[in-house]
């Protein structure tokens, strides 16, 4: 499996965050055309692949950056300010890389990693329909010789259509969770582009079909048994989709400033400098400004605890990096959804929202918090400071 284009080698925190930061500038152009228009973006992945960011938290034993977690939360918020879509796709990406981390061997992390530097991406292919709950899996892996066959159908696949690997929960003959690593032109692999949702237009979170898929057994590695000791992957989950709202967020933030302040500079040629005195304006953007900035200090926060926990894992300090992600998590929903809502408010019923598609920031928030139920997550932190208990042990939280 090769990747024929060049691709840039980021070694630091600081260089990871100028190329985000330059990415965002050129990915914003088009983002309301794609979304209108449910354009793929699959120009726009090639930049970004090429861009080297897709290999930033690989450990640096391993060639990558190894960013820290505060830096990986920023360019995710970054990218997703410019395009809600594009800041959804990497997030399995890097929730493997960190199965990868935390439960590969030596030789699957050197194979895998050097994928990932050399530009490759990574789908998935975790959640199913009609399960009896949201984390029961159907999809089989039965062994063939010296490797295995999966038979199964998953859905909300996101950044599979982009993939060069599709990593995929499957249930072993022992009923044991594993993640299979499978190439995306396996015989036997369908992505089905059949994502409907009125929000996030263009993440590709569509279906995968799975009939008799061969995947070499050094394809495969343990999964449930992330969960079933402290580890930090349910957290570095969390906090790559709380940094997706804090940039869909700042993105609605940003809009409207620049829609209020263009609906009112007639005002300036009457000797007034100021966009407007209206105080109930003036009070939303008070609002919204101070929950932003808490929303974003508090992601940065969380980073620095899931840093933590990485740098010595136990039940501790996974505890307090997943309550604090989810403290960031619970705002983050909380402030993607007012910041959209407000544009509305302060634009009204004028054509030019939807025209301009300042309406999508309302649709991609809507859309992105139903991820998870965020409600739970006001549970675990005020079970957690009130009766000390530690958070379950689970990738949504």
């Amino acid at each position: 499996m090769t990747f024929s284009h060049h691709v840039a080698v980021i070694t630091s925190d600081e260089q990871a965050l100028i190329v985000a930061s330059d990415l965002a500038e050129d990915f914003k152009r088009d983002s309301a055309l794609r979304d209108r228009e449910r354009r793929l973006p699959l120009p726009e992945l090639d930049v970004f692949s090429r861009s080297g960011l897709w290999g930033i938290s690989v450990p640096k034993e391993y060639g990558g950056a190894g960013v820290s977690n505060v830096t990986l939360a920023k360019v995710i918020a970054l990218i997703a300010q410019a395009d809600g879509s594009l800041g959804q796709i990497p997030q399995n990406h890097f929730y493997a890389l960190e199965v990868l981390r935390v439960n590969g061997s030596h030789a699957q992390k050197q194979r895998l990693y050097a994928e990932v530097l050399a530009g490759q991406r990574f789908g998935n292919a975790l959640a199913e329909l009609g399960t009896k709950t949201a984390h029961d899996r159907v999809t089989s892996l039965k062994r063939e010789g010296d490797g295995y066959r999966i038979n199964g159908r998953k859905f909300y696949a996101t950044g599979a259509i982009y993939a060069q690997r599709i990593p995929t929960s499957v249930v072993d003959e022992n009923g044991v969770q594993q993640l299979a690593f499978v190439p995306r032109t396996s015989k036997g692999l369908t992505v089905i582009d059949d994502w409907s949702g009125f929000g996030q237009r263009t993440t590709g979170s569509g279906s995968v079909v799975f009939e008799d898929v061969y995947v070499a057994a050094e394809d495969v590695l343990p999964f449930q048994s992330a969960f079933e000791r402290p580890t930090t992957v349910g957290p570095l989950a969390q906090i790559l989709h709380a940094a997706i709202d804090t940039g869909i967020a700042r993105a609605a933030y940003e809009d409207a400033l620049h829609f209020v302040r263009s609906k009112t500079r007639p005002w300036i040629d009457s000797g007034n400098d100021k966009a407007t005195e209206d105080p109930l304006t003036l009070k939303s953007f008070g609002h919204l400004s101070i929950r932003l900035h808490a929303t974003e200090a508090l992601l940065e926060r969380a980073g620095e605890f899931l840093d933590k926990a990485q740098a010595e894992t136990n039940a501790e300090t996974v505890a307090a990096a997943s309550i604090a992600v989810a403290e960031a998590r619970a705002i983050s929903t909380e402030i993607s959804l007012a910041a959209g809502s407000t544009l509305f408010e302060l634009a009204g019923s004028q054509a030019t929202l939807i025209e301009h598609g300042l309406d999508r920031h309302w649709r991609n928030a809507r859309v992105h918090t139903l991820h998870d139920p965020v409600r739970w997550k006001y549970h675990a932190v005020g079970n957690y400071y009130l009766n000390d208990e530690n958070p379950p042990l689970r990738g949504t939280i």
